[in-house]
């Protein structure tokens, strides 16, 4: 039957006929465009999003006021009356890039969580542990952190920190954002990493900062560098021994060190506390947590986070555990920290030592460990094993001295007398009136800014000072004295400096054996050191609360 005029008249081309094909590819290039811009916008806002994680000065923050001297801005008259900081921008491959490529820094996990958020890691709000041992109005100010960020975390800072300026002329310090710990750490335990490896990136900062005017006028006596890894990661004496020998090297003879364990008779080494898990905003979430600690019902008498360590020979943490043991589930309670457990789970350890009055500290793999500095935190009283463990490492930041200052926030035990069997944790422990523990935990609870690195880059604020204030104070204080007591020399960079006794009598340098080692002669012996130069001898910090006899034990503790 023909059509009728009026019906729908057929195409008289088959479907895929070149008019048809035209009209498909109209609309799918349409739709293609619009998936494909879609997309873009997504990368970019994803790139943008993780260009933000990483702590360089490409990234974090960016100069507040390019015509002007300050990086941040104007500065009100007489804040900055300590000291102005000057912080290179160095090229990418000493800090950005070893962020950029974190999957490399660690062999056994991914170290890239712990270095979101300016190092702090990931907050512990996100962490469901954390949500039942840190109250939530503290919650804001605790991360996930591990051990080992602490340059990123100072990087950060000092980039915003108000007495930070972008003229060299007007720096009385200057600070050297190389993230050697980072860089060490990744060349550390890997199957095919060579003593070359471990120095290449020391060598190449060393050969760029030397070239600096900053540099080539005071000889470094004016720079100071952080380490986020124990000093000895630093201070291979043989091409077959650990580590790199960054500190070891000429350029680095007058350069001030901030590190977390640092060589006792080295001067040029400052111990700074560990990073730990809570970064106040403010003062006043400084006074919360304080409160809450003070005010916690502590229901163990003593506590111990570690593991035992089947390549040490008598090993010090098993009489610990054993300790704990003997002492039974109603005064003591343990973690094992064994492979990254306390890594992963930091909400554990932490309440541990809310529940704890005391707390064990041995040395760890080195003479130091961050459960000390965790352990303070949550207001515990450390008992401590070494007296290098906290009392000849943290001297800025802690009271200990001749005196006994050390009593009013520790206990120390002689470790001979408790490995043998003279002598328990728990008799010790138990023979503290409960005054006399209620004092030294109000004496570590007021110990805490001190201990901590605040996230604002203003600092705590309120008078507070945080870790990062101590620490620069000290660097400050350092050079003021640097400059009035040695000249500088007008046609070239200055010598070693010589360190100083507290009366000003110079010390003589001291004597080479021929193997780049110093001799230290005392009376009519001669020892050799391993480090560099003589202990410098710090004021100590005022006394605050007056000791106190502890009990009829007292005798059991070596000053």
């Amino acid at each position: 039957m023909p059509e009728s005029p009026t019906s729908p008249t057929k195409p008289h081309w088959p479907p895929g006929s070149p008019v048809n094909a035209a009209a498909q590819s109209a609309a799918s290039v349409l739709l293609r465009t619009a998936v494909l811009f879609i997309a873009f916008i997504a990368v970019q806002l994803v790139l943008f999003k993780n260009l933000l994680r990483f702590p360089t000065t490409r990234f974090l923050p960016p100069p507040g006021l390019c015509n002007s001297t300050w990086a941040n801005g104007e500065v009100e008259a007489g804040a900055c009356k300590a000291g102005i900081i000057y912080v290179y921008d160095l090229p990418l491959e000493f800090n950005h890039d070893l962020v950029t490529h974190c999957e490399r820094l660690c062999p056994w996990y991914s170290f890239c969580p712990y270095l979101t958020n300016g190092g702090f890691g990931r907050p512990a709000a996100t962490v469901p542990a954390f949500s039942g041992v840190v109250p939530n109005a503290s919650l804001p100010s605790w991360y996930n952190t591990d051990q080992f960020p602490l340059e990123i975390i100072i990087h950060r800072r000092l980039l915003s920190h108000r007495c930070r300026t972008i003229d060299p002329s007007l720096a009385d310090a200057f600070y050297v954002p190389f993230y050697a710990g980072l860089d060490v750490g990744s060349h550390l335990w890997g199957l095919n990493a060579t003593v070359a490896d471990r120095d290449r990136a020391g060598t190449r900062l060393l050969a760029w900062l030397t070239n600096q005017t900053s540099f080539k006028k005071s000889g470094g006596s004016d720079h100071f560098i952080t380490l986020g890894r124990i000093t000895w990661d630093f201070r291979r004496y043989y091409d077959d021994g650990w580590g790199t020998n960054f500190v070891l090297r000429p350029a680095m003879v007058n350069v001030t060190r901030l590190v977390i364990e640092a060589d006792r008779l080295d001067p040029l080494d400052v111990g700074v506390p560990y990073p730990t898990g809570f970064h106040p905003r403010a003062a006043a979430d400084v006074r919360a947590w304080q409160r809450h600690v003070l005010a916690r019902n502590r229901t163990n008498l003593f506590g111990f986070a570690g593991a035992q360590r089947s390549g040490f020979k008598d090993d010090f943490r098993d009489v610990l555990l054993e300790e704990c043991e003997d002492a039974g589930r109603a005064h003591c309670r343990s973690v094992d920290c064994s492979g990254t457990k306390c890594n992963d789970n930091a909400a554990a350890v932490m309440e541990l030592f809310l529940n704890s009055r005391f707390c064990l500290q041995p040395r760890g793999d080195s003479y130091t460990r961050r459960s000390l500095f965790d352990c303070m935190v949550a207001g515990a009283v450390p008992v401590l094993f070494w007296r290098r463990t906290a009392y000849d490492q943290y001297r800025w930041f802690v009271p200990a001295g001749e005196r006994g200052q050390e009593r009013e926030w520790s206990v120390f035990m002689d470790r001979r007398a408790l490995r043998v069997g003279n002598v328990s944790v728990l008799d010790v422990l138990q023979g503290f009136s409960e005054q006399r523990v209620r004092r030294m935990q109000e004496r570590v609870v007021e110990m805490i800014p001190r201990l901590v690195y605040g996230s604002s880059s203003d600092g705590l604020g309120d008078g507070m000072e945080d870790a990062l204030d101590v620490a620069l104070g000290g660097v400050f204080n350092r050079f003021r004295r640097r400059r009035g007591s040695i000249p500088r020399e007008e046609d070239g960079p200055p010598g070693p400096l010589v360190a100083r006794r507290v009366n000003g009598t110079s010390m003589a340098p001291a004597a080479s054996n021929g193997n780049g080692r110093p001799v230290i002669r005392r009376g009519r012996r001669r020892y050799v050191s391993r480090d560099r130069s003589r202990r410098a001898i710090w004021p100590h910090i005022r006394t605050v609360v007056p000791p106190a006899p502890a009990s009829g034990r007292q005798s059991l503790q070596t000053s």
